[in-house]
């Protein structure tokens, strides 16, 4: 792996951090306050280029790689995790379709999600059924050329706003092995039975729509399944192990925010008549948190570049996935601590990088989920 960015990814970055600088701003604050996706951001998103860089230029992408797409989120979050997320996961599920779907559903899903004119999602966890994907309760049965659907998803990002969600269902309920029983189909939320009802009162992201889900008979034609039937948990483990490095992007880009907002405020505030700068007490934590920033950087580029030349290894996006969340709140909470009390105001900002961070630990993978996953690997079956 080469760590010498080219021009074209030097450019990527140039271009995301002059578009979230300049854009974001007018909307971070009223659709964190308001809990409102913001839809002319993720518009002006797609116009440029920057949402779904990863699908294949023949879908409407821009058929670049989960490196680049890391390098957006990095820039997207660092300015703002809440308009980052809402513009960049407006694409959620898009992976899976391009790794598992056939032509003709890459055709008909995936151009409309770059081109701005759709929003996608992806519907696992159920309220009893979190980390555990295996036990996902939704039923999909057959019905002549269609399946009926029923059952009830939570924590679904994008559901009140997405066109089309990709459902984990059980189709096989007989068989035996538990990671066997499920499969994926595309549900278009204008079915009748469909019903998504938006969750307020989050701690952080507050700008991206998160819903719970209601699917009574609803009724999908079986062109809509992805794949074969019965692998849909295998499908959606290889699904995670390329989000999970975009979740990392988002972790690296908060920290660089936060503590890019630390270092404004010690270099510009004086305690007993000196900078907070000069304190080591202050130093130290900037050098902790710089430390992590790149150590988390360089260990979740690795496993993006991986993924580019078509290797998933799930040990590493996992030790990526964990390492990077974990880090991201470390660093969100030194920079509030070095605020003082300041850093409890919102016009100083940094207190929404602490709550936003929070969740880098818990979605897409709990990082006690992912310590597991390391240490399977590493030990195998004790």
């Amino acid at each position: 792996m080469d760590f010498a960015l080219s021009d074209e990814q030097k450019d990527i970055i140039k271009a995301a951090r002059e578009f979230a600088e300049g854009e974001f701003p007018e909307y971070m604050e009223e659709c964190d306050v308001n809990e409102t996706f913001p839809r002319d951001l993720w518009k002006k998103g797609c116009e440029l280029g920057f949402v779904g860089v990863f699908i294949d230029e023949a879908y409407g992408g821009a058929g670049l790689g989960y490196f680049e797409d890391g390098l957006i989120g990095e820039e997207f979050w660092r300015v703002d995790p809440g308009c980052g997320l809402s513009v960049l996961a407006s694409t959620f599920g898009s992976q899976l379709i391009q790794l598992y779907g056939n032509e003709e559903q890459k055709k008909r899903f995936l151009p409309p999600l770059t081109a701005g004119k759709a929003i996608m999602g992806s519907a696992i966890t159920e309220p009893d059924a979190g980390s555990d994907v295996a036990g996902v309760a939704t039923t999909a049965v057959r019905d002549g050329d269609d399946y009926v659907i029923n059952g009830n998803k939570m924590f679904i990002t994008n559901g009140t706003i997405a066109n089309y969600v990709n459902v984990l269902c059980v189709t096989h309920p007989e068989e035996k092995n538990r990671h066997r029983r499920h499969s994926v189909i595309v549900v278009e939320t204008d079915r009748e039975g469909f019903e998504a009802n938006k969750l307020t009162g989050k701690l952080g992201i507050r700008a991206s729509d998160t819903a719970e889900i209601a699917l009574n008979n609803v009724r999908v034609p079986k062109e809509n399944l992805i794949g074969e039937p019965g692998n849909g948990f295998k499908q959606f483990m290889g699904f995670f192990n390329v989000t999970r490095v975009h979740v990392c992007s988002q972790a690296v880009g908060a920290a660089q925010g936060a503590l890019e907002k630390a270092i404004a405020h010690i270099k510009s505030r004086k305690q007993f008549g000196l900078p907070l700068a000069s304190f080591q007490a202050n130093q130290f934590k900037i050098a902790e948190m710089a430390t992590r920033i790149e150590a988390a950087r360089s260990l979740y580029w690795r496993a993006a570049w991986l993924l580019d030349n078509g290797i998933q290894d799930h040990r590493l996006v996992a030790m990526a996935k964990w390492f990077c969340g974990e880090m991201a709140v470390y660093v969100a909470n030194e920079a509030l601590q070095i605020h003082g009390g300041y850093g409890y105001l919102r016009e100083y900002g940094v207190e929404k990088y602490y709550r936003d961070a929070k969740i880098l630990e818990i979605y897409e993978g709990a990082k006690e989920i992912e310590k597991l996953v390391v240490a399977r690997a590493i030990l195998g079956k004790v």
